[in-house]
C-alpha cells in the first residue's frame, strides 16, 4: 500500500510540475497572439511551433536562472502580458507592432504617451483575463533545482552550464530565423515593409526575432573611398561651373505632422472641401507652384525619418525598416541641405514647437548644419488647437524672425509642426471639428479633416503674407505621414476595401502626402509632379536656383530615372513600380554613397 501511495505521490509531482512546464509556454504564446489577431486564422501550424519552440527555451533559462519552475513560469506570463499590451496600444497608435530598433526611442514615446486616448476591446480584456488566471494557476507548481550540501557547488555549476545552453539555444534559433533557407522551408512572410503582417504571419516574437538582423547596417557591395569619388567625378565636374545667383531666396519649410489628403486611399463626401487652398494648389490654379503627391517612408509615425530623408537627401530604403536615422545613426556632422545652404550664406533654423529631446533632435540639428533651433519652452504664450501649438501660432513666430532678420540676409527655416499630432478622439473646448463625411460616423474621421482645414487655412495665411513681402520667398508645405489605420479606415469601408487586404496601389496610396512648392517670384506652374521627400530639397535648389553639392547633383540626375526612391517602393520614368528591395542592385552607387555620407570617415 505504501508503495503504491508512493508511486501516486510521484506521479502527482511529474503532473503538476511537467504538464505546466510544457503547456503553459504554451498557453503563453497563444495568449501573447490573441492581443492583436487569431493566430490560428494568420500562422500556419509549423509557424506557431517555430514560436511554441522559443517560448519553451525561454522557460527552461528562467528555470535554471531562478531555480524554481513556479517563478519561472510566472516571470514569463508576467513579461508578455506586459509586452503584449503595450504592443497592443504601439499598434493602435502607429499601426506597426514593436520592433527591435524601438529601444531608440523609449524616451519619445513616453514624452508623448499621455497624448493618446487608451481604450480596450473585449478580446484584449478577454486575453488579460486568461493571463491572470494563467498565473494562478502557475500556484500549483513546485519544482525547484537545488542540489544536497554537498554537491552545492556542483550544482550551481550545472545551473549556470543550464543558462548558457539555453542563450546558445536561443542565438542559434534566431540565427536560424536569419537563413533563407529556414524562411523558405517554413513559408514565413520577411517583408519588412509590412511589419504588422509579418507579425501576424510569423507571430510576434518570432517576427522580432527576425528584424534582430536588420539592426546593423552592412557596407553596400563594392564600397570603398575610392568608389566614392569616381561616382561622384562628373558631378564635380559640373559643380565647378555653377555661379551663385546675387539674390537668394528665402527657403521655408514647413513638414506639417501627420498632414494628409485621405481622398488618395477611396471616395467619401463631406459637407465642405477640407482643404481649399491645398486642392486649388494641386489643381494648378495658384501660379508660381509646383505640386503633386510626396511619397515617404514611413505611417503612422517615425516622423523623423521623413526629416533624415528630406534634410539629407538619404532614404530609408538602405536603413533596416523601422529604425530611426536620427537616433541610431546620426552622430556625427552630415551633409544635408541646411550645412548647404549656410555654406551659401544662410541663417539656418530650426523650430519644433514641442519637447527639444523627441527623437533627439536638440543633438541632430546642429550636426545637420543648424545655427539654431526653437522647442516648446520657445514658444510664448502661443495660441493652441487641442493640446499642441498651432500651425498659425508657428507662422506667426516665422513671421516675427522675418521682420527682425537683416535685410537682404537670406534665411532657411525648418519648421515641423505639432497641431495634428493624434489622437483624434478627444474633446476639447478649444477645437470644434466642423468637417462631415457622408455615411461615417467615425469621429476620429470626422476630428481628422478638421483638423486638416485649420491647417489649410493657416498655409494660406502664411503664404498670404509672404505674397506682399519685399524679398524673395519660397514656402515649402508637406506632411510627414498619414495617419494611423484607426482613422482611415472608415474611408476603406466606404470603398468596399479591407484594410487587411489591400492591393499593392492600394498600400503604396498610404505612404502619399500632399506637397507644394510655392514663391513670391515668378516661376513655371507645375501639377501632378510627384515625388519622393529625398528627392525634394533638389527640386527646390533647382527651383531657386541655386547651386548644388555633388551629391546633390548625383541625387537629381537619379530622380529623372527613378522619381520616387521610398523604403516601400521605387517607380521609374515610366510609371512602373516595384517593390525597392528589387531594384537594390540598380541603386548600388545611390547606396555607396549614402553609407559614405553617414558612416564614412571622408
Amino acid at each position: 500500500m505504501n508503495n503504491l501511495l508512493s508511486k501516486y505521490t510521484k506521479i502527482m509531482c511529474y503532473l503538476r510540475n511537467y504538464i505546466p512546464m510544457i503547456l503553459f509556454p504554451i498557453a503563453n504564446f497563444y495568449l501573447f497572439e490573441w492581443y492583436t489577431h487569431n493566430p490560428w486564422e494568420t500562422m500556419k501550424v509549423p509557424i506557431q511551433f517555430l514560436n511554441i519552440y522559443f517560448f519553451e527555451l525561454l522557460m527552461v533559462l528562467f528555470l535554471f536562472v531562478f531555480g524554481r519552475l513556479k517563478w519561472s513560469l510566472r516571470l514569463q506570463s508576467i513579461s508578455f502580458m506586459i509586452i503584449g499590451l503595450a504592443n497592443y496600444y504601439v499598434i493602435s497608435f502607429r499601426s506597426a507592432p514593436i520592433m527591435p530598433w524601438d529601444i531608440y526611442s523609449i524616451g519619445t514615446a513616453m514624452s508623448v504617451a499621455s497624448n493618446f486616448k487608451y481604450t480596450i476591446e473585449k478580446q484584449t480584456i478577454y486575453v488579460l483575463i486568461g493571463f491572470v488566471l494563467l498565473f494562478i494557476a502557475e500556484s500549483v507548481v513546485n519544482l525547484e533545482l537545488k542540489g544536497t550540501e554537498k554537491w552545492k557547488k556542483r550544482f550551481w555549476g550545472i545551473r549556470i552550464a543550464g543558462a548558457v545552453v539555453s542563450i546558445a539555444l536561443i542565438c542559434g534559433f534566431t540565427h536560424m530565423l536569419h537563413l533563407d533557407s529556414t524562411i523558405r522551408k517554413y513559408g514565413m512572410y520577411d517583408k519588412l515593409f509590412t511589419p504588422t503582417v509579418m507579425s501576424k504571419r510569423d507571430g510576434t516574437a518570432v517576427a522580432f526575432l527576425m528584424e534582430l538582423q536588420y539592426i546593423s547596417v552592412d557596407k553596400p557591395a563594392d564600397y570603398s573611398a575610392a568608389a566614392v569619388g569616381e561616382i561622384l567625378a562628373p558631378f564635380e565636374e559640373e559643380t565647378g561651373t555653377q555661379e551663385v545667383p546675387e539674390t537668394l531666396p528665402n527657403i521655408i519649410v514647413i513638414m506639417n505632422e501627420a498632414f494628409s489628403d485621405p481622398a488618395v486611399l477611396g471616395e467619401f463626401a463631406t459637407n465642405k472641401d477640407y482643404m481649399p487652398y491645398i486642392h486649388s494648389i494641386l489643381n494648378g490654379n495658384i501660379d508660381n507652384t509646383i505640386s503633386g503627391y510626396l511619397n515617404v517612408s514611413v505611417l503612422g509615425g517615425n516622423t523623423a525619418n521623413t526629416e533624415f530623408e528630406f534634410l539629407t537627401g538619404n532614404t530609408m530604403a538602405f536603413l533596416p525598416q523601422g529604425s530611426v536615422a536620427y537616433q541610431q545613426y546620426l552622430k556625427k556632422e552630415t551633409p544635408s541641405l541646411a550645412s548647404h545652404l549656410k555654406d551659401l550664406g544662410y541663417k539656418t533654423i530650426a523650430m519644433h514647437p514641442y519637447n527639444s529631446t523627441g527623437w533627439d533632435r536638440n543633438k541632430v540639428y546642429p550636426l545637420l548644419g543648424f545655427d539654431e533651433m526653437y522647442f516648446i519652452k520657445d514658444y510664448k504664450n502661443p495660441e493652441r488647437i487641442r493640446k499642441y501649438v498651432s500651425d498659425k501660432a508657428c507662422y506667426d513666430k516665422i513671421i516675427e524672425m522675418y521682420e527682425s532678420k537683416p535685410d537682404h540676409k537670406p534665411f532657411f527655416v525648418f519648421n515641423v509642426t505639432m497641431q495634428n499630432h493624434s489622437s483624434y478622439t478627444d474633446e476639447f473646448d478649444n477645437f470644434k471639428p466642423d468637417i462631415e463625411v457622408s455615411e461615417s460616423n467615425s469621429a476620429a474621421l470626422n476630428n481628422y479633416l478638421s483638423l486638416m482645414k485649420i491647417s489649410d487655412e493657416s498655409i494660406q495665411y502664411l503664404t498670404d503674407y509672404f505674397s506682399n513681402a519685399d524679398e524673395d520667398t519660397m514656402i515649402i508645405f508637406f506632411g510627414d505621414h498619414q495617419p494611423t489605420n484607426s482613422v482611415v479606415s472608415n474611408i476603406w469601408k466606404l470603398s468596399g476595401k479591407n484594410g487587411n487586404e489591400l492591393s499593392d496601389a492600394d498600400e503604396a496610396n498610404r505612404y502619399k502626402v500632399p506637397y507644394f512648392i510655392w514663391c513670391n517670384f515668378e516661376t513655371a506652374t507645375k501639377t501632378n509632379a510627384d515625388t519622393s521627400s529625398n528627392f525634394l530639397a533638389t527640386d527646390i535648389l533647382e527651383t531657386a536656383g541655386i547651386p548644388m553639392t555633388a551629391y546633390e547633383k548625383y541625387l537629381d540626375s537619379l530622380s529623372h530615372n527613378y522619381p520616387v526612391i521610398t523604403s516601400i517602393r521605387t517607380e521609374n520614368d515610366e510609371g512602373q513600380s516595384t517593390d525597392t528591395q528589387n531594384v537594390m542592385d540598380k541603386l548600388n552607387n545611390y547606396a555607396i554613397l549614402q553609407y559614405d555620407c553617414i558612416f564614412g570617415k571622408r
